[in-house]
């Protein structure tokens, strides 16, 4: 059962992507896409500083070229991580990243009002969320602030709480994280629904070939078979790669049509080399042969690419997509206790390179299954996001999501081992506790390093952070008794908290990866967030003022041009001075959006569409005139 959607209860589902981000809600007629002003449900995830405001989706992505070095695209791929990192990314990446506090990855933007700024990709991404959000709103005329953000299902503890900063510097409370297949799976299987298919309990397989990541998680869905009754969404086990997407497909036609590394080429050459690879890999899933034909500076470049030679291009891609699927089938198979993997069903495909043919071939030869591709595969992660809002919020009733943690979490203990508290696969939310001691005499603090990852040495692993329990009484070594308790909450975030139960010492932290923002960084952006809001809102309308504008102008110019002659002179001149005041509000605002006020603005546009009135009518008058057979 669904609900109407109120001020208070509205929560939307976002897919915040690599290449581009979607927005969705789901009401009493299921989820939906929620487009932009335009119609437009991608919002490409490119963000663009100027010296006077930002500007994020079409505007940002379709200007790249002219403003390379302020510019930021793909920011998903340095969520949560250092630059060390992000180090293979660079020579194709088309700004600048720099080492911020704790070797995180930042981002530099020179030329600023001010001069040069870092930004983190935490408030890159927010510029992204707070665009969903007001399109959202637009959207469903209530003001959304509660949303569903999804994540690749192989996001560690540092990714998936970067994220979270993200949508609370956007201003927006995130109830859930959770992870992109489930998502897809809910679509898929949330009513049969998006198919108008019905069936039983069954095992499928979801794989999420996107921008920047890869991955594959085998869920068992149970539907329920009668009003009252709860459909079950069991993930038994999950598998990927964050660094494995589209992007490292572009990567190699950048090179092919290099003819070697572009890391030499200036930024604005990367950025046209980047666009062009892009558009060569859309025709090459399209057709059998594509040409590229571009100029770099001081080079023109021309090349024809055959779709088998890009299919042996990104072969090893594809290749090391399906050992995960292996892994992640095998792991299923533990999950159940069985000796073999569960038989797939059905295995949905999502993400923009599963519209590849050499991905839905390898797919549908690894599985034996033809993949299922009836629901798009670049709206599904959102449609499945707001499926999971819709439930967390009360408005659907009767379903269940049981998700899991992708990567074991642990303490470092003495030698650098790492005792795992919880591993792997493990369902969330997810408790675990285990007690330990010192190992030297008189110690007075425990050091409490935590990680994450599946090696048994702690230099083999991600460290997530660490914190100190101080104050302990000294004792001979081995006696403090200290319980750590790992809380993995239904997001898929860490808490950790430590007692020391002879002195009853106690520390407790949500843990702050050491290549993540730290609490002071987050308020601070979210305080900005609100500061600059009025700001942020102006820059935002007139930026929407100018580009309706043009096509008013455009619109109306042409028409003028054609009918003038027929209009009345008082009309045809005040027509003609309406144009030329609306086109002087579009060339100031173009040069500098803080020198014009976006009401005027507004009501300049407003008179030029009233008086144009009189165009449209003769327009029309002068069509039917011209449709009517000659006799």
């Amino acid at each position: 059962m669904t609900a109407t959607p109120t001020t208070a209860n509205a929560t939307v589902g976002i897919d915040l992507g690599t290449t581009n981000s979607l927005v969705a809600y789901c009401d009493a007629s299921g989820p939906r896409i929620l487009p932009d002003a335009l119609g437009r449900a991608l919002v490409p995830s490119v963000v663009r500083f100027d010296a006077e405001g930002v500007v994020v989706g079409h505007a940002a992505r379709d200007s790249a070229a002219d403003h390379p070095a302020t510019t930021i695209s793909s920011v998903k791929r340095l969520m949560g991580r250092s630059l060390r990192d992000a180090e293979s990314d660079l020579r194709y990446l088309p700004y600048s990243v720099v080492a911020g506090a704790g070797e995180t990855a930042r981002l530099s933007i020179p030329s600023l009002r001010g001069g040069p700024r870092v930004f983190s990709p935490q408030e890159v991404s927010a510029h992204i969320l707070r665009a969903l959000k007001e399109q959202a709103s637009d959207a469903l005329g209530i003001q959304v602030t509660r949303a569903v953000i999804t994540v690749p299902a192989y996001f560690d503890d540092a990714q998936r709480q970067a994220t979270k900063d993200a949508g609370r510097i956007a201003g927006l409370d995130v109830i859930r994280i959770v992870n992109e297949p489930t998502a897809a799976a809910l679509a898929y299987g949330l009513g049969a629904g998006l198919s108008g298919e019905k069936f039983g309990e069954r095992v499928i397989a979801v794989y999420d070939f996107g921008g920047g990541t890869f991955d594959i998680s085998i869920l068992r869905i149970t539907p329920a078979q009668a009003e009252g009754e709860t459909s079950f969404f069991e993930v038994l086990a999950t598998s990927g790669d964050t660094h494995l997407g589209g992007d490292d497909a572009d990567h190699e036609l950048m090179r092919r049509l290099l003819g070697s590394d572009p890391e030499a080429l200036p930024l604005a050459d990367r950025r046209t080399l980047k666009r062009e690879a892009e558009a060569l890999k859309f025709r090459l899933t399209e057709s059998e042969l594509a040409n590229a034909d571009f100029t770099l500076v001081g080079r023109h470049v021309t090349a024809e690419v055959s779709r088998a030679e890009y299919e042996d291009l990104i072969a090893p891609f594809v290749k090391r997509t399906l050992e995960l699927c292996s892994l992640a089938l095998s792991d299923a198979a533990r999950t159940l206790r069985r000796p073999n993997p569960p038989p797939i069903e059905r295995v949905i495909m999502v993400g923009g390179m599963t519209r590849t043919p050499l991905v839905r071939r390898a797919v549908g030869d690894f599985f034996q299954l033809d993949p299922y591709i009836a629901v798009d595969p670049d709206q599904v992660v959102a449609l499945g996001a707001a499926v999971q809002a819709s439930i967390l919020s009360g408005q659907t009733k009767g379903a269940l999501l049981l998700d899991v943690i992708p990567l074991s979490l642990g303490i470092e203990t003495v030698g650098g081992a790492v005792a795992k508290l919880i591993v792997r696969n493990s369902t969330v939310p997810a408790k675990a506790s285990e007690f330990f001691s010192t190992s030297v005499d008189g110690q007075t603090s425990i050091r409490l390093s935590v990680f994450q990852g599946e090696r048994e040495m702690a230099a083999d692993c991600r460290r997530l952070g660490e914190f100190h329990l101080r104050g302990i009484p000294p004792m001979p070594a081995g006696i403090p008794q200290l319980e750590v308790q790992f809380l993995v909450d239904s997001s898929g975030v860490l808490n950790v908290s430590a007692h020391e139960r002879r002195s009853g010492k106690r520390a407790a932290l949500q843990v702050i990866p050491n290549h993540g923002l730290t609490r002071e960084e987050v308020d601070r952006m979210e305080r900005e967030s609100y500061a600059h809001a009025r700001e942020d809102m102006n820059r935002h309308r007139v930026v929407d003022l100018i580009a309706n504008s043009k096509l008013d102008l455009k619109w109306i110019g042409d028409r003028f041009e054609r009918f003038k002659h027929i209009l009345e002179a008082e009309n045809r001149v005040d027509l003609q001075a309406r144009m030329e005041t609306l086109q002087e509000f579009v060339r100031r605002a173009e040069t500098d959006w803080d020198s014009v006020d976006p009401n005027e603005f507004h009501r300049a546009k407003e008179e030029l569409d009233r008086a144009s009135v009189r165009l449209q009518e003769v327009g029309i008058a002068m069509s039917l005139k011209e449709s009517q057979p000659k006799v």
